[in-house]
């Protein structure tokens, strides 16, 4: 018997970075909102933690990004101010890869569209500014001064803060095992437990496919084992008051990176490859591999000489890829009251401010306040 005590206005399964901001602005906006979670947000088992994460608005994997890349920094800053948490560091973020090459032109051209502000600069003038860099001819850089690092934990806390202070219900601890339709909503079934709801979100990110089995959609998506890397390093270089975040992509290889923040080291993940895993299974012990440790270091002694120190520490995480790295972001085509958030394919988290609010638009309004349209599961 389900009883009307446990009926929400929104239920959201998963309450990481997207299902966490949701939650943020349903019940900022007065919606009887209900989070479940199946650990204790933030936590180190999905795709959130290890501290920081990179924001930057021109966008090498498409332009359509941009609009909501400036809207998220608008809403971190917003969020910021609120919660009193430090949330954002304006390091810059230098983006480096062949002349000519896909990923540098959108990052050039993104710019030139949005009117960001953008140097591009030789391997050799990054080279002179930046002492702890040595890049080859042939390599290029685009720097955005007012992009920066996100403190991602600190962001989950700041939007569970204030969306607990405005009422929102969170459940830890607590795997959701199927999702039911009826006529006036939705049920969702955990092990002790169920609740009603007028609309579901789903956004429990390399689970969203498991939890949604049964509802007669099928999702493309693949988690994969990714790991990051803090190296000891001269941090008269390195530090984060003079040295910028990076995205690298230099020999068909792609590398992301943070300057050291309060003498943490320089940190360092690889952005493509990786290991296809299942979830529940796969091993979350970082080292295991080799590559763990030393795929991040062959870059570091070629390109970033004196940050090759020991290894201080490494973690793993997951990517929850789409085939084209897109995210998805829609209805559910069956049930229109099941609003699905997935596949972030590890450049996400740096929206989640802004996709949590284009949630909240879906639910109170009907539609979101940015153009969508690519992330569609029709695409599929």
């Amino acid at each position: 018997m389900i009883h009307l005590m446990d009926h929400y206005d929104v239920v959201i399964v998963g309450a990481g970075s997207m299902g966490m901001a949701a939650g943020y602005y349903l019940s900022k906006r007065g919606k009887r909102t209900l989070l479940i979670d199946a650990n204790d947000p933030p936590h180190s088992f999905g795709s959130h933690h290890g501290d920081t994460r990179i924001i930057r608005h021109a966008y090498g994997e498409g332009r359509q990004y941009v609009p909501l890349a400036l809207g998220a920094q608008e809403l971190w800053q917003e969020l910021e101010q609120e919660s009193g948490m430090e949330l954002f560091s304006p390091t810059g973020v230098l983006c480096v890869g062949a002349e000519g090459s896909p990923f540098i032109e959108e990052v050039i051209k993104s710019a030139k569209e949005f009117s960001l502000p953008q140097e591009v600069l030789t391997s050799d003038a990054i080279n002179d500014r930046w002492k702890g860099i040595s890049l080859p001819e042939g390599l290029v850089g685009c720097l955005e001064k007012k992009s920066g690092v996100l403190f991602s934990e600190e962001c989950i806390r700041a939007y569970r803060r204030q969306g607990l202070d405005n009422g929102m219900t969170l459940v830890p601890h607590t795997k959701v095992e199927k999702i039911e339709k009826f006529a006036q909503g939705s049920i969702v079934h955990t092990k002790h437990k169920q609740y009603t709801a007028d609309y579901v979100i789903v956004s429990s990110g390399a689970w969203t496919g498991k939890i949604l089995e049964g509802t007669g959609v099928e999702l493309p998506l693949q988690p994969t084992r990714k790991t990051v890397s803090w190296f000891e390093c001269d941090e008269r270089l390195y530090d984060s008051s003079h040295f910028p975040a990076f995205s690298m992509e230099v020999s068909n290889e792609h590398f992301y990176g943070f300057p050291s923040i309060n003498g943490s080291g320089l940190k360092i993940g690889r952005h493509d490859g990786g290991e296809m895993v299942e979830p529940d299974s796969f091993n979350r012990e970082y080292g295991v591999g080799s590559s763990d440790e030393n795929g991040c270091r062959d870059f570091i002694k070629k390109y970033l000489p004196k940050a090759n120190g020991p290894l201080i520490k490494g973690k793993t995480c997951l990517y929850t890829l789409t085939p084209d790295e897109h995210f998805i972001i829609d209805r559910h085509p069956a049930f229109s009251n099941i609003i699905i958030a997935a596949g972030f394919s590890g450049h996400g988290f740096k929206f989640s401010s802004v996709i949590g609010k284009v949630i909240c638009d879906l639910v109170t309004e009907g539609q979101a306040n940015y153009d969508i349209s690519m992330f569609a599961l029709q695409r599929f």
